[in-house]
């Protein structure tokens, strides 16, 4: 850990390897014996009870959660002083993706050490913290989160459960319904939104043996059939006012804060995800014959496995990048300062780009690894003996958990031009100077090694992100905020820029350590992924400025010629570089990297 701080997003206009960034294989022996004792306990504890816990056999997942608890895996993220161990977010990344081998129990963990804790946490008063800390860490009790409601999902400030002050000052009296809650029928406590007077969105924390609290009927779900989703039914809900969580009126910062760490948890998970579904994949395409040879030996195959392998490995990148950056800012931070908990959320909110990234690019991820996993199996990925099925079902829902994927999307450039207005961030400056390169000429990079045009690409790739995002701020101004169509596809330019950037930067970082003999599957990932993204990038970039131009052939013209002159792609040969990626992961018989 290097101590720095880096602004948020700032590497959207910094050269390519400028920044040394967190890497997995930076990762200490403690950081690395965490992330196996998760890898351990769910496959001693939990795989031998998978089929309970999807029927939701009474007491399974709770049982194991405290069981979990009981050596260490619910306390790494919270302090000593309230019980728990104090680790960074590398090692609770670690944790996040070895604990992903059963979907459903899973999502009750991640519950419980995410939003099911971390608003008492960052939030809570000394009070709260030593009442509560202790027993979420030791998994005596089980957390939960209640935002969202029947009319208020992803405008969660659109809420109606209404909290009253009694009569006597005593208690505030809580009238609502919340659904959706994970860890509902188990959950101990529960952090529950409602708004004061109807009025003033405010953090409430709920016990569930509180009078006039409880749960709903579990609900019939696609996928994570063994986790618990029920609704919370609040009536005339007694929650003493000691429990109010945070300020009066400030819900909304618990509610957003709390998120973006659950964004990257999810992220995180989803590496874990990833790395299960190559795992069953790759062990069934050896044994499993067709026309007389292992459909391991086909080509369409091994191109199927080397894109797990990719986009895993640009998963993975990203993830310890977000957990490497989060704990460099973090340790900047005076820890006896009394404001330390607050100051250490304004770190998780200057990130809160990348929390969305990683949020939206991991569990994109999943889902297409899933997919091609039961492509492989061919019509046994859809029979419900092998893995590959579950992992297909529940991988769905992490394009809706923690904030849509749209609404993600709509966070990222938002958030961007928000920084820019204040100019906490040069995104006007570097619009000029990109206008004035088209004129001059570009700079390149020379740096020795094979990655040499990949760095240059990525770099031009980023001043396209910055230019056709311009091009749209130009024609729509301060109404460009309701013109969905383009932030969306805004988001996607940065989600990309910083898939690549974080690729290439781990891979420079590797090269530098090992040499090029020793980093082939690294190599191959990265040259693969920038070369089929930079295309990919080329051809959005000039349908999305067609769109700005709207029929004005001129107009359109000169975007275009911009856009050739900004980034230029020649496609290189994959196939001999998929193979290699293919070769290597049946070898070993899981992710390779």
């Amino acid at each position: 850990m290097s101590g720095q701080f880096r602004q948020g997003a700032s590497w959207l206009l910094t050269e390519v390897g400028k920044d040394k960034i967190f890497i997995a294989e930076d990762m200490n022996d403690e950081q690395k014996a965490f992330g196996q004792t998760a890898t351990d306990f769910v496959t001693k504890e939990v795989i031998p009870v998978s089929e309970k816990i999807e029927k939701k056999e009474a007491g399974v997942s709770v049982n194991l959660l405290k069981k979990a608890g009981e050596i260490g895996l619910l306390m790494a993220g919270i302090p000593e002083a309230y019980g728990g161990l104090g680790m960074n977010k590398v090692t609770t990344t670690a944790l996040s993706e070895n604990a992903t081998h059963q979907g459903s129990w899973t999502v009750s963990y991640m519950c419980h050490t995410g939003i099911g804790t971390l608003p008492i946490l960052y939030f809570g008063n000394k009070e709260q913290k030593e009442k509560y800390l202790p027993k979420l860490a030791s998994g005596e009790f089980i957390g939960a989160y209640a935002l969202t409601e029947a009319g208020s999902g992803s405008d969660a400030l659109a809420a109606k459960t209404k909290a009253v002050l009694s009569p006597d000052g005593k208690h505030y009296i809580l009238n609502g319904e919340k659904m959706f809650i994970t860890n509902g029928a188990w959950a101990d406590v529960i952090t529950v939104f409602a708004k004061v007077d109807g009025e003033h969105f405010t953090g409430f924390i709920v016990e569930k043996d509180f009078p006039g609290v409880s749960h709903g009927k579990e609900e019939e779900k696609m996928g994570i059939h063994g986790s618990s989703t029920t609704t919370i039914v609040l009536e005339d809900a007694k929650i003493p006012v000691e429990n109010v969580l945070g300020e009066i009126g400030k819900g909304h910062k618990i509610a957003f804060n709390v998120l973006n760490i659950g964004r990257w948890k999810l992220g995180a998970a989803c590496v874990g995800g990833c790395k299960r579904v190559i795992e069953h994949t790759v062990k069934y395409v050896k044994e499993r014959k067709q026309f007389g040879q292992p459909l391991a030996d086909f080509e369409a195959i091994q191109m199927m496995i080397a894109d797990m392998v990719i986009k895993t490995y640009i998963t993975e990148s990203m993830m310890y990048r977000y957990a490497g950056c989060l704990d460099d800012a973090i340790d900047t931070l005076d820890k006896t300062d009394a404001e330390y908990e607050k100051k250490s959320l304004k770190m998780i909110e200057e990130y809160a780009i990348e929390a969305s990234i990683a949020k939206v690019f991991g569990s994109e991820a999943l889902d297409e690894v899933a997919d091609l996993g039961v492509q492989a199996h061919g019509g046994y990925g859809y029979i419900q003996e092998y893995p590959v099925e579950r992992f297909y079902r529940n991988s769905r829902i992490n394009r809706i958990f923690e904030g849509t994927n749209e609404i993600n999307r709509m966070i990222i450039p938002g958030t961007l031009l928000k920084r820019a207005m204040k100019g906490e961030i040069d995104l006007m400056g570097e619009i000029q100077r990109i206008l004035s390169q088209l004129k001059d000429g570009f700079a390149e990079v020379d740096i020795p090694g094979t990655l040499n045009n990949k760095v240059n690409m990525v770099n031009r790739a980023k001043k396209l992100a910055v230019y056709v995002s311009g091009v749209a701020v130009q024609k729509y101004m301060a109404d460009i905020k309701d013109r969905q169509s383009f932030l969306l596809d805004m988001a996607d330019f940065i989600i990309e820029v910083y898939a690549m950037d974080t690729a290439i930067g781990r891979t420079l970082q590797l090269l530098e350590k090992r040499g090029e003999d020793q980093c082939e599957l690294e190599i191959a990932a990265t040259k693969i992924y920038i070369n089929d993204t930079c295309a990919r990038l080329l051809n959005h970039a000039r349908q999305f400025c067609a769109n700005v131009a709207k029929g004005d052939e001129e107009a359109f013209g000169k975007y275009d010629k911009a856009i050739g002159r900004i980034l230029e792609v020649t496609p290189i040969c994959t196939l001999d570089l998929k193979a290699t990626l293919a070769e290597k992961s049946l070898d070993k018989e899981g992710y390779p990297i």
